[in-house]
């Protein structure tokens, strides 16, 4: 870290995550500044930093991660490279934001925590609905007993195929050798992440993948069953060849029910018996916001990170073993 109270922030990949979602939300944060950027097409790079006023453009990662000036790094590629680029950033001892997921199979993941667990470096992984405010209240009224003893999870995602997905066009999202479980790895990871921040760690997990349409390489039709430690059961369905989107999640208690979407901002509703309660809670216009924010105070040493290489981990675990991969 340099010595000014400023955290200089460095990314790896400036595609279109960094455009809204993320980006503006490190510079945005008080004390931080997103110094440099890299990604393999340079004159992407340099449009991206003009467009955003980043002062600096690195010829390839190498060179921005062992920059003394970068103080952490933001690494936005696709999951292929996490693990090759995460190794590199722990080499350097720096704090770094993976973004999710944490690398494309469990035993990456484990490589990326340990080296950042051995060093003692903070590990940061984009699982940023942990730190959104809808889903923070759902934890509250969880831990308030607003349904009871929680039985039951189940989560519905599906969706139609894109333009893309009929082009034959190459997606990276949906390549076996890029992400195996293709939209599976980009969603679902999510709302996966998100259960063991609602629950607790799962303790038990099973799956069916296969692919349907033969559209692409990865996996289009997933199914799954877990139990969390404290006894909680879990199923979920995820399907990206049916006929209309659905996001639907309903947490079953002893006393009542909690609905919400994971990704539409649809309002989150709580049912017992002494009614029904809606709330409408809109997402920031950069939805990474509150994770940026909580990444402050943990460099600080204010507050413990709601995402951190563990929780990611466990995510991974999951979805291997959901994918039969372990």
């Amino acid at each position: 870290m340099t010595n000014s109270k400023v955290i200089r922030w460095g990314f790896i990949g400036c595609g279109s995550v960094t455009e809204i979602k993320s980006g503006p939300a490190y510079q945005q944060v008080e004390d931080f500044q997103v110094y440099g950027v890299t990604r393999r097409d340079k004159n992407k790079a340099e449009d991206y930093a003009k467009r955003h006023g980043i002062p600096k453009v690195y010829a390839n990662a190498e060179e921005l991660i062992s920059d003394d000036q970068i103080d952490a790094i933001y690494i936005a590629t696709p999951p292929d490279t996490h693990a090759y680029y995460g190794l590199k950033v722990a080499e350097q001892g720096k704090p770094c934001c993976i973004e999710k997921p944490m690398a494309p199979s469990y035993a990456e993941s484990m490589e990326i925590y340990t080296a950042f667990k051995t060093k003692n470096i903070p590990l940061f992984i984009a699982y940023y609905r942990r730190s959104l405010p809808r889903f923070i209240k759902v934890k509250e009224w969880l831990a308030d007993g607003e349904i009871g003893i929680v039985r039951h999870v189940r989560w519905d995602l599906s969706k139609p195929p894109n333009a893309l997905d009929i082009s034959g066009e190459y997606n990276w999202r949906t390549d076996e050798k890029v992400a195996p479980g293709g939209y599976f790895d980009d969603l679902a990871s999510h709302g996966l992440d998100l259960f063991t921040y609602l629950l607790g760690t799962i303790k038990t997990v099973s799956g069916i993948a296969t692919n349907q349409m033969g559209l692409y390489t990865a996996k289009d039709a997933i199914g799954a069953s877990w139990l969390h430690m404290d006894g909680t059961m879990g199923t979920a369905n995820w399907n990206f060849g049916t006929y209309q989107r659905e996001d639907k999640v309903t947490l079953v208690g002893s006393t009542g029910k909690i609905e919400f979407s994971v990704f539409d901002e649809e309002p989150i509703i709580c049912t017992n018996a002494s009614g029904e309660k809606r709330l409408s809670i809109a997402h920031p216009k950069h939805i990474q916001k509150y994770h940026v924010e909580n990444i402050k105070k943990h460099i600080l040493g204010a507050e413990d990170h709601p995402s951190l290489g563990n929780s990611g981990l466990h995510t991974s675990w999951v979805m291997d073993k959901i994918l039969g991969v372990l």
